[in-house]
């Protein structure tokens, strides 16, 4: 056990280099919680802060669920690592097939890894693993989308389309090109649920990518069905059952990133199946253990998979592999986790909350600064622009601001973002939409985080 106290907070701070943190500006200010329980982190002094954005888009069924923290100590105690790598456990196997029977119909195999970015490496690589053995190996070019985040390995970044996070990390993979983003504000702006133009024609764009690119060289297109970390840009109606559309016709496959969308964000098991379009490989992390442990995979449909097992047996399908994946620890908390979802009906629950999230958000239209919102089952961005809350530095200082009145809210960009734990309450969406109002109401004048 450590030797630190519960409510302690260290003395230095240094050492510890923060990740997508200025750190000498947060350090000379810093925001501490020590506990958290069910909906809210409790600070240091004592205050509870309402979680309205599950942790980092993982926490859905609430802080410290008890079947999930007793899972990981009883696991702990009994085997502590294992790996994967020719040798097997029980838990990571039943932990696969719960997985996969929870998942789309159609897949059947799922390959661990310790987080979104790993996942999402892994899935680009199945991609080009698949074609390579069907014989296609000149199909080695990718295409992600502009305004994208899929983690921050070398593959995720180069597939991702946001600038800065790219930057300074040279020319990243070659071969990939970027769909344009769905965001289009004149015309869908304030829509409630998928917006009603322009989503043909975003996924259009694919075809003149084909084009200048030749076909039969693209092996995968990726894109997050509800693109996150940008500021939660819901796809036009029509936008991915045409991007299906087109890579069946040139033989491409389709990647989802559902690391946010999946286990219940959008009030199915997987977005893909709430948005009625289904992907050949999806990629999931954060839900899957509900962020008690990291833990990421990807899940491979039938076509995948009958294209890496088309090799003699005794080779291995996919020379790919990490040290955690399938990891204890990780395996016993995503079954406890999926059984607590679908115990508790957390899914069904977030479905029927969506309308009541959806008109709270919207409340919102006509408070000072607020230029669009966004939203699809339990997620939510409020989006400034203008005076008195205008632009990215309103939006942090709102955030900060409702940090400090109790409500935890994320800030990107121009948009307060918003992912509630599932089984959220309609007295907490009231606290959380009320604090945001009154926020913005006052002025967001002056620094904020």
């Amino acid at each position: 056990m450590h030797d630190l106290p519960p409510d302690a907070v260290p003395n230095d701070l240094d050492a510890f280099w923060m990740p997508f943190t200025p750190n000498r500006v947060w350090k000379r200010d810093p925001r501490f919680v020590t506990r958290a329980e069910g909906m809210h982190y409790i600070t240091p002094d004592g205050r509870r802060i309402l979680d309205a954005i599950a942790g980092l888009w993982c926490v859905n069924a609430g802080h410290c669920h008890p079947r999930i923290v007793a899972a990981i100590r009883q696991q702990a105690g009994q085997l502590d690592y294992a790996s994967s790598f020719g040798l097997g456990h029980p838990l990571a196997f039943e932990y696969a097939n719960r997985l996969v029977a929870a998942a789309p119909a159609g897949f059947s195999r799922v390959f661990f890894a310790g987080s979104g970015s790993e996942a999402v490496d892994t899935a680009l690589k199945l991609a080009l693993a698949y074609h390579a053995i069907r014989g296609e190996g000149q199909r080695t070019k990718l295409v992600g989308r502009q305004r994208s985040y899929h983690g921050v390995g070398f593959g995720g970044l180069s597939v991702a389309g946001i600038g800065p996070q790219r930057k300074h990390f040279g020319p990243l993979l070659p071969g990939v090109s970027h769909l344009p983003h769905t965001h289009d504000p004149e015309r869908n702006a304030f829509s409630r649920g998928r917006p009603a133009h322009g989503g043909a024609g975003f996924a259009e764009a694919l075809e003149g990518i084909l084009y200048a690119q030749d076909p039969s060289t693209i092996a995968a297109v990726i894109v997050e069905p509800v693109a996150g970390s940008t500021g939660v840009l819901v796809p036009p109606v029509d936008y991915l059952e045409k991007l299906r559309a087109i890579c069946d016709r040139h033989g491409l496959l389709l990647i989802f990133d559902e690391v946010v969308t999946g286990f219940g964000r959008l009030g199915a098991p997987f977005g893909s199946e709430a948005l009625g379009v289904l992907p050949d490989l999806i990629c999931c992390a954060k839900g899957m253990t509900n962020g008690a442990v990291p833990m990421g995979g990807v899940l491979a449909n039938d076509r995948v998979l009958a294209g890496l097992e088309a090799q003699p047996e005794a080779n291995t399908e996919f020379m790919h592999g990490y040290t955690y994946s399938g990891h204890p620890l990780a395996a016993a908390a995503g079954l406890a986790t999926l059984a607590v979802y679908q115990e508790e009906g957390l899914f069904e629950r977030a479905a029927a909350t969506a309308p009541l999230w959806e008109e709270a958000l919207h409340s919102l239209r006509g408070t000072p600064g607020v230029t669009d919102i966004r939203n699809l089952g339990l997620l939510g961005a409020v989006e400034f622009g203008g005076q008195p809350a205008g632009g990215p530095l309103g939006a942090r200082t709102i955030a900060a601001r409702c940090f400090e009145e109790g409500v935890l809210i994320r800030a990107v960009g121009e948009s307060l973002v918003l992912s509630p734990p599932l089984g959220i309450s309609e007295a907490e969406i009231g606290q959380i939409v009320e604090t945001i109002g009154r926020v913005a109401r006052q002025g967001a004048g002056g620094a904020g985080r």
